[in-house]
């Protein structure tokens, strides 16, 4: 059945379009080129990131973490962290000062009583609190402890101290449950017995999976899923909300001062010890520090804000810092797209917004749209171009060349005529991009047909398409010498110059598909390149220029070739370097007349040869351009000085020029 498809008016609600594999692998190629590794290019894609079709920006890792960073500035000037003691130290003077004024009170009244024993004994009696109120420890664990065993005089004082007792044993215990969890809330007797009920249930929970038992966790969260509003479909998921509340909690005590840390952590000790506590949470959190280490556990953060914090939103700045964390570290360990799609998106969108989570996205998904399309397939866990991909960066290229030349010099950069100059060879092949379309109509309908089977109406697909080969009148042979040396990529060259042998490649292989093409890359020696191999090539870290060797390999690989032969060099530089008489590379620079020599020689046996030299030369200075003149007019070739910018409109034009002279001189 064929596929429907409902349309509407766009009204900013649908979901955009997905990234398109041609797209992303325009934007991957000049880095693929330069340096010769799609696993490379697209790293630093991710880094970096792009602009779309639309011209909509993809945000890249690099931006992402800038915002992590920024928004984690922001949390540490927002506050004091310093308020969270100040609040109980000031909440403790501020009950002491209660009970203080309620003493003189009660002295007060039994004096204005008239009954001189019973001021005596309430003089008596305050004498003796006073003092104990006087001999109250500085530190927070001591001053609580002396009050819970001090005998109250202000009921009121007593109470909000009770009340304040409650608070803090709640604080200690959002490390690790939510706080707003129903069991957290206003914690009496029975809450805690429960408390630490849950918290055995827990550890004997994690024993058991260690021990290879089923951990019964369905059983935990019937009796005690109150105490976990998120409600965690796994163990797993349970264990590891509650790691990141402890490390909320200790991260916020590393970023305390020494003092007010061990001040807190004294009082954390005695209210858990109050509470029968400690030795379950001792337990639970070593358990969690081995399953979920945190790099740098250790370490604080700079709070550097005047407003004072209070420990609820201490605790919730910590969260956030630990997430923004968290996400900073999964987003530098990335090493490659795929990676990405284990962060958490709706966690992203929370912290760095929706134009973050989307990009984050588009990111993830940019090696498998590549592999869907084709374009590239992985080959010892290592991505590799596919002839596809091959063909695809050929012809982006090919288009970047023609879009550079004004209609009005090429046209299309075809015939006028149909038949003209072409005879049919009866064959044929399946129809790339480029391709005339003639279509042969039998083969078309046979892979048709073989592809759906028989019958009726017989559906055709671009797949589908073969074409009839045509065999020119004029055929050509072309080595083209691609300089390959370290001066090509110190002013930008190399990959212009890569990007146009790639392009003539996919021209001469696609519409000239007789025609003989080799490259060789030179620098202190010439090697021949195989086309699938272009991508990968990069600049030879060596110094030297041999156009001796060059020319020499070219005239050996157009010996017996047929029809017409050039060969095409582009070059940046005077020849550096030659092979001597016993086989060895020379190098010298600046260059000396005896490479040029070498140069030369072979430049007249190409000529001997009838083999055309047109040469390609960026950026010529006056003594490269003195020798190249030099060898055109001993070979009668071309010489075109340019510059990176425009080498390829130079090498179609010319190109194209030599394919028109050649089929009129049949």
């Amino acid at each position: 059945m064929s596929a429907r498809f409902t349309y509407s008016r766009w009204d900013g609600t649908q979901s955009g379009f997905s990234m398109e594999a041609d797209e992303v692998l325009g934007e991957l190629t000049d880095d693929l080129l330069f340096h010769g590794d799609i696993n490379a290019a697209l790293r630093r894609m991710m880094r970096e990131g792009m602009q779309d079709a639309d011209g909509n920006r993809i945000e890249g890792l690099r931006e992402m973490m800038d915002k992590i960073r920024q928004r984690k500035k922001e949390i540490e000037e927002s506050g004091d962290l310093g308020g969270v003691y100040s609040e109980i130290a000031d909440a403790l003077r501020d009950i002491i000062d209660e009970e203080r004024h309620a003493v003189e009170n009660s002295v007060r009244d039994a004096e204005s009583s008239g009954d001189e024993r019973r001021a005596q004994n309430a003089r008596d009696a305050a004498m003796e609190r006073q003092f104990r109120l006087d001999m109250m420890p500085d530190d927070l664990a001591g001053l609580v402890r002396e009050l819970q065993s001090y005998d109250f005089e202000s009921k009121e004082a007593e109470q909000r101290f009770e009340e304040m007792l409650d608070k803090l044993r709640q604080q200690m215990m959002q490390q690790v449950v939510d706080q707003m969890a129903d069991g957290m809330q206003n914690m009496g007797p029975e809450d805690i017995a429960r408390m630490k009920d849950m918290m055995a249930a827990l550890n004997e929970m994690i024993d058991k999976r260690e021990r290879g038992e089923d951990p019964e966790f369905e059983k935990f969260m019937e009796q005690f899923g109150d105490f976990f509003p998120e409600n965690p479909e796994t163990l797993d998921e349970l264990l590891e909300n509650m790691a990141q509340r402890m490390q909320a909690m200790q991260d916020f005590m590393n970023s305390l001062s020494p003092e007010q840390r061990s001040q807190l952590q004294q009082l954390s000790d005695q209210l858990m010890e109050d509470m029968d506590l400690n030795w379950q949470m001792q337990q639970l959190g070593q358990k969690l520090s081995q399953m979920f280490p945190q790099p740098g556990g250790d370490q604080g953060y700079n709070f550097r804000g005047e407003q004072p914090m209070d420990m609820q939103q201490a605790m919730q700045a910590m969260q956030e810092m630990g997430q923004l964390t968290d996400m900073e570290n999964m987003l530098q360990q990335a090493s490659n797209p795929a990676q990405l799609s284990e962060v958490d998106i709706d966690k992203v969108r929370e912290l760095l917004g929706e134009g973050s989570a989307q990009s984050l996205e588009r990111l993830a998904e940019m090696t498998k749209v590549l592999e869907e399309a084709g374009l590239v397939h992985r080959k010892e866990g290592k991505l590799e171009l596919t002839p596809r991909g091959l063909r695809a960066i050929g012809n982006n290229a090919l288009r970047e060349m023609f879009s550079r030349i004004s209609r009005d010099k090429l046209g299309q950069h075809r015939m006028p005529a149909e038949g003209m100059g072409h005879e049919r060879t009866y064959d044929s092949k399946p129809y790339e991009f480029g391709d005339p379309f003639r279509l042969d109509l039998q083969r078309t309908i046979r892979n048709a047909i073989g592809r759906q089977g028989s019958g009726t109406p017989v559906r055709l697909t671009p797949d589908d398409f073969e074409i009839e080969r045509t065999e020119h009148t004029t055929r050509a042979s072309t080595v083209l010498l691609l300089d390959l040396s370290f001066s090509m990529v110190q002013a930008d060259r190399f990959v212009p110059a890569k990007k146009v042998a790639i392009a003539m490649h996919s021209l001469i292989s696609s519409q000239f598909p007789r025609d003989f093409l080799s490259i060789i890359g030179f620098s202190s020696i010439a090697y021949p390149l195989k086309p699938d191999e272009l991508p990968e090539v990069s600049w030879d870290r060596e110094y030297g220029t041999n156009m001796h060797h060059a020319f020499a390999l070219a005239r050996k690989q157009l010996a017996g070739q047929p029809g017409t032969k050039q060969i095409l060099m582009i070059t940046d530089g005077e020849p550096t370097s030659h092979i001597t008489p016993e086989g060895y590379p020379l190098f010298t620079y600046p260059y000396i007349q005896e490479s040029v020599e070498y140069a030369i020689r072979e430049v007249m046996r190409c000529t001997k040869d009838n083999i055309t030299i047109n040469s390609f030369v960026l950026d010529a200075s006056g003594q490269l351009r003195s020798i190249i003149e030099q060898m055109t007019q001993i070979n009668k070739g071309r010489a075109f000085f340019t510059s990176a910018d425009n080498l390829g409109e130079y090498m179609l034009v010319d190109f194209f020029e030599n394919r028109r002279k050649m089929s009129r001189s049949r």
